[in-house]
Order: structure tokens, then sequence, then C-alpha cells
């Protein structure tokens, strides 16, 4: 038998002691700290989402989507959506949105057009829900609707067809002396 003498068992003994790892730094746990935000949020978002319809989320969502990268995500999630319940209408939006905003009449008409007649049914209908407005509850907003919105009477200007015609008055020309 190896006898060892006593300071070589208690340099040994010294060594097993301090071998142990020593406590982990603060800064390692900042990844689980991070997952467990997101995840949080995640469950508040979805909590949010299913409460109400939804009613506590869309301000949220609405603050959100002022931000390009959450915009595009979001309007990559509801076309996808879309998608999945009405084929036509995602098609219709997609072509809409290439083709940009119809500054007039005749724009929307050709913007129409690049639609097939089954897109063109199903924009329409998606169109007609959405604009279809509350009943008025009181005479002030049945005023307010039947003259404009804004409680004046609105005047359509009626503008010519002919470019440059804009700055002249309509109706037969001088003669000339």
């Amino acid at each position: 038998m190896v006898r060892f003498s006593q300071e070589t068992r208690r340099n040994a003994l010294c060594r097993c002691l301090h071998s142990y790892d020593p406590a982990m730094p603060w800064w390692a746990f900042t990844p689980f700290i991070i997952l467990g935000v997101l995840l949080l949020l995640l469950g508040v978002f979805a909590i949010l989402g299913r409460f109400r319809g939804g009613k506590y989320l869309r301000p949220i969502v609405m603050q959100l989507q002022k931000i390009p990268l959450f915009k595009r995500w979001f309007m990559k999630a509801s076309i996808s959506q879309l998608e999945r319940q009405n084929p036509e209408l995602a098609g219709a939006m997609k072509k809409m949105q290439a083709f940009g905003e119809p500054k007039s009449p005749e724009q929307a008409q050709r913007m129409l057009n690049l639609l097939t007649p089954s897109e063109r049914r199903a924009y329409m209908a998606a169109v007609g829900e959405e604009g279809q407005m509350p009943e008025p509850t009181n005479r002030q907003q049945r005023r307010r609707i039947e003259h404009g919105g804004a409680g004046m009477p609105s005047k359509v200007a009626t503008e010519s067809a002919r470019p440059g015609a804009s700055g002249r008055k309509a109706g037969k020309p001088k003669k000339k002396r």
C-alpha cells in the first residue's frame, strides 16, 4: 500500500474541491431571457387576439404597421390567409397592389379591366361589403351624410376631358375684330 504524505493529500483535496465550474456569469443567461420575453409577448398577442375578437390588438397592430418590416409581414400574412379563404379575391388584390393607387376614374377602369371576371366579382363583392355605411342614429348624422360628410353641401366640379382645358371657360369663343 502506498502512503501519501499529508501535504500531498491536502493538495489533491484542494484540487478536487476547486475543479468544479464556478457560477455562470449573468450574461450567459441573455439568450434565455430574450427567448422568455419573446414567448411572453407571443402569449400576450395570442390572448389579445382571441379576447373580444381582437378589439385590443388592433391598435397595437396599427402602430406596428408603421414599421416597414412589420408592414411587409402583416401584408404577407393577410394575403396568405386570403388565398386560403378566397383565392379569386387574393389574385385581384395582388393585381391591385401591382397596379398601384388609381388617381382618376379612367385609371380605376383600366385597373378593373386587368382582372378576370371571377376576380372582378370577388373584388366588387369585397368592396361592396367594405363600403356599407352603418345606419345613422340621429338627425345630425343623417344630415352630415346627406351633405357630403362635413355638414356643408358638397359641390362636384366637372372637368373637361380635353387636356389643357382646365384654365379655359366653357362656352362660345369670342369673335375677333
